[in-house]
């Protein structure tokens, strides 16, 4: 290897100058199952507020982490001692709200944890909480995980950006929070969720029919938005009325059909492709549609 050479401050600037900032990124949730969001629903978080607001009022985020666990493996070479993994664990995400003055950022995550455990609220021997002896019941874990929760990080001009999507989420734990007549300062919340995995990179039904899941963009954008995926597939979506789209690499006759079905996208001329551009195409004319 060559020894280091010195640099000019004009070569590093392009490095140094365009580096990430922690202050633009966006928490969504979604997915929560229907008993749940009816739970919610009743004591005043309707499902707007959910996808819209609370994600708007997360004051601080983490972007998750995993590790792995091993194993060790004794025996096969003179006094080595191999490390094998056989696990992948994720660490536990913390998310911090500030409290509306209506404390529905509260709420949320209260009411959620509170459903976890209602189990014996349910059912034709249900029990009120009020109840003296009252006992708790877990409900069945799809009942209150969900899979649709995003925190996606970017940058200020919102063309850069990464996103991880949360599967089987659910709150862990709300953290005590302090009130206080020694002055008047911002109410937030703590709370920390568990989940089963994540994944990271794009994963909407449009990125798997793309082929740009899990930040599939090649160098050198590489910008998480899967631009150069686009141009490699030759695949120019626009919707009904503007440009018409060249799909005959991309097409097989059922990804066709249902692109094109307006029973996927409505009454009417609401379909996302053109349709004279798939069956003008060359798969058209090697195949019926």
């Amino acid at each position: 290897m060559p020894r280091p050479l010195p640099k000019k401050i004009s070569e590093l600037k392009s490095v140094i100058g365009n580096v990430a900032l922690t202050s633009h990124y966006m928490v969504e949730f979604a997915g929560l199952p229907g008993n749940l969001r009816r739970y919610l629903a009743e004591r005043g978080i309707d499902s707007r507020y959910i996808s819209e607001t609370i994600g708007l009022l997360c004051s601080k985020a983490i972007l998750p982490g995993s590790g792995f666990a091993t194993a060790d493996v004794v025996g096969n070479y003179m006094g080595v001692v191999e490390k094998f993994a056989h696990t992948r664990t994720y660490t536990p995400m913390s998310l911090e709200f500030y409290c509306d003055n209506n404390y529905r950022a509260l709420k949320f995550v209260e009411h959620w944890m509170e459903f976890m455990s209602s189990g014996t609220e349910f059912g034709p021997d249900a029990v009120s909480n009020l109840t003296p002896g009252y006992y708790y019941r877990m409900q069945y874990p799809d009942q209150y995980k969900c899979d649709q929760t995003r925190i996606t990080k970017f940058e200020k001009d919102h063309k850069k950006y990464i996103e991880y999507r949360f599967f089987g989420l659910y709150p862990l734990s709300l953290d005590s929070t302090t009130v206080s007549y020694d002055g008047s300062n911002v109410l937030k919340i703590s709370a920390t969720f568990q989940y089963e995995r994540y994944v990271s990179g794009q994963s909407s039904s449009l990125a798997q029919f793309l082929n740009i899941t899990g930040n599939k963009d090649g160098s050198p954008s590489g910008t998480g938005t899967g631009a150069d995926a686009l141009q490699r597939n030759n695949a120019n979506l626009t919707y009904a009325g503007g440009k018409t789209a060249d799909l005959s690499n991309k097409l097989d006759n059922g990804a066709a059909v249902k692109l094109t079905g307006t029973d996927y996208f409505g009454k009417g001329n609401t379909t996302i492709l053109n349709s004279t551009a798939v069956t003008q195409s060359t798969i058209s004319q090697s195949r019926k549609i």
